[in-house]
């Protein structure tokens, strides 16, 4: 797996894509200073780049102390409304 900070997703889904699970790539600025729609814009969008072929984990690329709740709660809501969950099916 790689986690991405500064990254251009799209690029590393392309790249990467396929071999390895890719993370990250969301802006932290935008959980800092950005308002609710902002991050909920974003968070789509980069589901959709990042997303696109699977084996992408929805995620900020560094440590974050001093979120805004408010940004924060609407990354992970969108995340959980955008996004698509899957599970491992345990054959016999």
């Amino acid at each position: 797996m790689y986690l991405f900070d500064r990254t251009d997703m799209s690029k590393a889904r392309e790249v990467l894509g396929g071999k390895v699970c890719i993370a990250g790539g969301f802006p932290v600025s935008l959980i800092l200073t950005g308002t609710v729609d902002q991050v909920e814009e974003e968070t789509k969008k980069l589901i959709d780049v990042a997303a696109a072929d699977k084996g992408y984990i929805l995620s900020i690329g560094c440590a974050l102390d001093e979120a805004k709740h408010d940004t924060m709660k609407a990354f992970v809501e969108t995340g959980k409304t955008h996004g698509t969950y899957s599970s491992v099916a345990v054959r016999k």
